[in-house]
């Protein structure tokens, strides 16, 4: 970290001093890290630095270098950091997100200082989850679907999550799935003519959910891929990162009805003007387009992924069925 953003990292906690903890992650293809910094003479004892730096030379794990996925990556922390400085305040206690304390750039390099959600409270990471943790989670989806229903993704992705497809029509050339390929944009037009579009996390997976001790609350991070688009995006995605084949197809209406459930509930704490009834007609409907639209991604990106299972080739012909 350059002494600039050192400076940056003190003035935005009043530290002394700082000193380097732990590197949480390296971020995909080379564009940086997380990192823990322990402070000095002030009340914030630590906080996770993310330190975007654009590589020299572009490398990608599946072999995806090109000039448009270098794009997406850049547009991508372009968003974060307006999520950030723009929207993450907006966020209530039942969909909790770490606090922005700054952000700076320098060049092609990019410093997000925020705080550390293991010293709040939120300090278990889960591999595997129960449902007590699973619910915990879909309780966040439902009050962030709700916080930010129908507002207008300004500065966001305008299309949330990170396969939509738009900026994917390298996998779609790859797909070997001619039906699926062909109806690729009609299904996400489906989700996109959805009359209760609201901001997607667009990366809800279960490794950026941080739980706190007894699995009752989570936060979530990494918001590189947030932006508009139906609510079914992040549910299907996020259930499909839990469970395998079997618990998808034995879970499916708890899932959903787990989820409404803490979607009402959000929307009379929050006071939302909505029909509820309408809206959740329209959401189950989609539940399968949502997931028929990953699968779409999945099958082009990484034919052999153990996500592609009987379970969403079932989903996948009932959805194309219906087109």
């Amino acid at each position: 970290m350059n002494e600039n953003f050192e400076k940056t990292v003190l003035a935005a906690t009043g530290a002394r001093d700082l000193f380097r903890i732990e590197t949480i992650q390296t971020l995909w293809s080379g564009y940086g890290e997380i990192v823990r910094y322990g402070l000095v003479d002030t009340p914030w004892k630590s906080v996770v630095v993310k330190h975007v730096k654009m590589p020299q030379g572009i490398s990608h794990p599946r072999g995806w270098n090109t000039d448009l996925s270098h794009l997406r990556k850049v547009k991508s922390y372009e968003v974060e950091t307006a999520w950030y400085t723009s929207w993450s305040s907006t966020c209530g206690s039942k969909c909790r997100v770490p606090h922005c304390l700054e952000v700076d750039s320098a060049e092609d390099e990019v410093l997000m200082v925020l705080e550390d959600l293991d010293a709040a409270g939120f300090d278990k990471r889960r591999t595997r989850t129960d449902w007590t943790a699973f619910e915990s989670c879909l309780t966040w989806l439902a009050h962030f679907h709700c916080t930010f229903l129908g507002k207008t993704p300004d500065t966001l992705w305008e299309t949330g999550t990170y396969w939509h497809l738009e900026t994917r029509p390298d996998e779609l050339e790859r797909l070997d799935d001619s039906k699926l390929r062909q109806s690729a944009g009609k299904i996400d037009q489906l989700l996109k003519d959805s009359p209760f579009q609201t901001i997607v996390h667009g990366d809800a997976k279960l490794a950026n959910f941080c739980f706190n001790s007894d699995n009752s609350a989570v936060a979530a991070i990494d918001f590189q891929y947030v932006g508009g688009g139906c609510g079914m995006k992040d549910l299907a995605y996020f259930a499909g990162s839990c469970f395998d084949e079997i618990q998808c197809e034995r879970y499916e209406k708890k899932i959903l009805d787990a989820y409404f459930k803490h979607f009402r509930q959000a929307a009379d704490e929050l006071n939302q003007s909505v029909d509820l009834v309408e809206l959740e007609e329209d959401w189950r409907r989609l539940y399968p387009v949502a997931w028929t639209d990953f699968h779409r991604f999945l099958k082009g990106w990484s034919p052999g992924h153990w996500k592609i299972n009987s379970y969403s080739e079932r989903i996948e012909r009932e959805v194309l069925s219906s087109l």
